[in-house]
């Protein structure tokens, strides 16, 4: 993060990308819209995205609200959108992102992510799978594909989203454009220091999206996050939100409450000490988001250890 309390991480290829972001999974419809209204009041400028969320076409009526009322400009805002598993074929990847742009009513993103490492056929609805419901994974055809969105100025950066070490490194070694993101679940409660270690040295940016765990209980009811919010006069989200800000990684809560969407903005006016910050390492760690659904037996991923190589 450069300096202390600067808002915006430059990513590989130059671009500024907001430190922190609104994430918009599970925010249902019918209340995404007023959240997105609120958020960009408050003055959020980084909105993560997927076609998977179900939700980019009330995003996007909302954009255009905005847009419309002449406060805000397309080029203000940092819009990062996700290919879904039944579009990893080369010539889906395209058509999957002029949809996503369709529901957002925008000409272009500003980061195009794969959204998980698993190809699914593209019948395929839903998240009871087995062996027949997979097909054959080809990241670096895929990557391929996403790479000419850049080319085509449909897409200002492209990136991934959980990958570990070996699956970063493995697309590293092939791309001609490099991935310029990954992004993972990454807390207090589930640092990612190899996966974070990794993407240092190999100039991709982390973004954590989980930021505060799953319904925030884990981070927020953590003793180091409270104690420490109580010597600081914060809130345990805002420790956890700075905790991630000053490891060099974007983060992305999601709240669809007008209240804690500002409180959760409300992190570049203090930072956290060196020797608070060490205390975080003896927070006990435990992935929240296994991805359970893509294990089948007969198929890609037969266990988490699988999916995850190793990284659990």
């Amino acid at each position: 993060m450069g300096s202390e309390g600067a808002l915006q991480f430059k990513l590989s290829n130059g671009a500024l990308m907001p430190g922190l972001g609104l994430g918009t999974w599970q925010a249902e419809k019918g209340v995404v819209g007023e959240a997105l209204k609120a958020a960009l009041q408050a003055g959020y400028r980084h909105l993560d995205c997927a076609s998977a969320y179900g939700n980019q076409k009330e995003i996007g009526d909302a954009l255009q609200e905005a847009f419309k009322s002449g406060d805000l400009k397309r080029e203000d805002l940092w819009i990062t959108s996700k290919l879904w598993c039944t579009d990893h074929d080369p010539e889906e990847v395209s058509k999957a992102l002029e949809a996503t742009l369709a529901d957002l009513q925008i000409d272009y993103l500003d980061l195009y992510l794969i959204h998980w490492p698993v190809h699914l056929k593209k019948h395929v609805r839903g998240f009871k799978l087995s062996a027949a419901d997979f097909a054959p994974l080809d990241i670096p055809a895929t990557w391929a594909a996403m790479e000419k969105l850049v080319d085509a100025k449909k897409t200002r950066a492209i990136g991934v989203s959980n990958f570990s070490c070996k699956k970063l490194g493995d697309l590293l070694a092939v791309a001609r454009i490099p991935p310029a993101v990954n992004q993972v679940e990454c807390s207090p409660v589930w640092q990612q220091a190899k996966l974070r270690d990794f993407c240092i040295s190999s100039g991709v940016h982390l973004s954590a999206y989980s930021p505060l765990g799953s319904s925030g209980k884990s981070v927020l009811q953590s003793p180091v996050v409270k104690d420490l919010a109580q010597k600081l006069g914060k809130t345990p989200a805002q420790v956890a939100l700075r905790w991630g800000l000053q490891r060099g990684c974007s983060v992305l809560p999601k709240s669809t409450n007008a209240e804690r969407l500002r409180s959760n903005l409300q992190v570049f006016d203090f930072s956290i000490p060196e020797e608070e910050l060490a205390k975080f390492s003896s927070i006990p760690q435990e992935r929240v988001l296994v991805g359970r659904v893509w294990v089948a037996p007969g198929g890609p991923y037969e266990s988490i250890e699988a999916l995850w190589d190793g990284e659990i």
